[in-house]
């Protein structure tokens, strides 16, 4: 396979993924290509980039998942690659379809591996075929809700609803008894329709307390295949991550060796090329069981490159050129420990109800060992349209101890304001006796702190509350209304070089 150097790609993203990308294409020496709707005009990753292009209204329909408008703008531009970054339409087989059709690199796996792993009921049979666990559950979707109470009686309760055609905790319903089954069936039919246009649903048996654990890997053209270690991702809300870590407590060095290799045999399996996740259940015996696979870069790598020193973005684009893996099993090193939490735009105590507003004051942590991936700054408006992320707050250290301490002073570093988040939660977590002694499941949130459950303690609350009507009052005197100077203010323009509206030329 010859090399082929990529040197402009359009990243067809947006927020703190898109300028993540961005850094590691000015590193190599790569120009980078911005794309944005209607409502992220003056975003940071439109700022940073060296040309950007409208594409549409804020609806990400119109915009950011338009695959017409995004590759005539990468051919207008003059690209070599489009990177996808996560969710919109990186898991979108048509659309790497799409990219290489026009001559384009898609820096990913293949349009037929998306396909083949995107499909759950698929992907099942391919990781059985490999010799890989899998849950107990329907070899193919469900046809009706009839089929779903013929399982329930063969099987028992409970069970798992899960859409065929997605994840992310999109058209999944827990079903724990009967009298559940068909309201839980319609629920998660209707909300599969809605988030992937397709309806399929198919069943796995619902383990009881599991953690989540991923394993990255990594593949070339050459049939060669490494893993990066796991990440632990047991902290969730509704299917969702929220604190993500490496290495996991529950994980010894002889089940990491077994399962890391089980997740290179599945990536081999479906010809697996570029950088991928494979996900696992484990039970509270220690039994581990293919959840699925992600074919695109996980909003958790950082943990991973905190560990290994390795740039998974640099790795991408490398793989992508057609270069072979620069390092084998044997000369992955890890080093420490690192963790994650997910800033989001989203009141906890609200039943995790998006929030929008602008942010009129941020003040963001840094020092020994922490890092910070954004995609906001001071007075930038936060909307409804796309997801709830801000930034990821990254911590490391030689021990899980002194990681998790660094990561509780940058959380209390951490100051916006303007805009309702989750920060007063991750602390609650860092804090919680159960998270810090590793013992953990899947149920954490659910036990803890959502609507059914305890909630939030009123003193994090009302602390959080306080500290927050502090900043905002003396960000207003700061300056005048509260705006903030911001990114545009004290930058102006100086990163961008070219940016085309609607109706101009490039």
């Amino acid at each position: 396979m010859i090399v082929k150097p990529l040197h402009k790609i359009l990243i067809a993203n947006r927020g703190e993924i898109a300028l993540r990308i961005m850094r590691t294409c000015r590193e190599l020496g790569i120009e980078t290509v911005a794309v944005f709707s209607a409502a992220d005009q003056t975003a940071p990753h439109v700022l940073a980039a060296d040309q950007s292009y409208y594409i549409g209204p804020p609806p990400p329909g119109e915009s950011y998942l338009a695959i017409e408008s995004l590759i005539a703008v990468a051919l207008k531009a003059g690209v070599d690659a489009i990177h996808p970054g996560y969710g919109f339409l990186s898991e979108n087989p048509e659309f790497a379809r799409r990219v290489r059709e026009a001559g384009l690199v898609f820096i990913g796996p293949t349009a037929e591996t998306i396909a083949a792993m995107g499909d759950k009921t698929a992907a099942r049979k391919l990781a059985r075929s490999a010799g890989v666990p899998i849950i107990p559950g329907t070899e193919d979707a469900v046809v009706g809700v009839e089929a779903v109470e013929k399982f329930c009686l063969d099987h028992g309760f409970p069970i798992l609803l899960k859409a065929a055609a997605g994840g992310g905790g999109k058209g999944m319903r827990i079903v724990r008894e009967g009298s559940e089954l068909r309201s839980a069936f319609l629920g998660a039919r209707s909300e599969a329709r809605s988030a992937f246009g397709d309806d399929r649903l198919f069943i796995e048996k619902y383990l009881q307390s599991p953690r989540h654990i991923e394993f990255q890997i990594l593949g070339d053209a050459f049939g060669n295949t490494i893993h990066l270690g796991e990440r632990e991702c047991s902290i969730q809300r509704r299917h969702q991550k929220i604190i993500e870590e490496s290495p996991s407590v529950a994980v010894d060095d002889e089940l990491r060796s077994v399962m890391g290799e089980t997740a290179v045999r599945c990536a081999m399996a479906c010809k697996y090329v570029n950088a991928g996740t494979v996900e696992f259940l484990v039970d509270r015996d220690g039994k581990f069981y293919f959840l699925e696979m992600n074919t695109r870069l996980q909003v958790e790598h950082p943990v991973t490159e905190m560990r290994t020193g390795l740039d998974l973005v640099a790795l991408q684009i490398r793989i992508a050129q057609g270069e072979r893996l620069p390092l084998r099993q044997e000369e992955v090193g890890f080093r420490g420990h690192a963790i994650e939490c997910r800033i989001c735009a989203e009141d906890p105590a609200n039943n995790f109800l998006p929030a929008s507003g602008r942010i009129c004051h941020l003040r963001t942590p840094s020092g020994p060992g922490v890092r910070e991936d954004r995609g906001i700054e001071e007075g930038g408006e936060v909307g409804l349209y796309y997801d709830s992320l801000l930034a990821k707050l990254v911590t490391w250290a030689e021990t899980r101890d002194l990681a998790l301490a660094r990561m509780r002073r940058a959380l209390m570093e951490y100051e916006i304001v303007g805009v309702q988040t989750n920060i007063p939660l991750c602390l609650f977590v860092i804090d919680d006796a159960d998270f810090r002694s590793g013992s953990f499941t899947t149920e954490f949130l659910h036990d803890h702190v959502m609507p059914e459950g305890p909630g939030l303690p009123e003193n994090l609350l009302d602390a959080s509350a306080a500290v927050s009507a502090f900043v905002f009052h003396e960000s207003r005197k700061r300056n005048g209304q509260g705006n903030g100077t911001g990114w545009k203010a004290e930058h102006g323009d100086r990163w961008r070089n070219q940016r085309f509206e609607p109706g101009s030329e490039a």
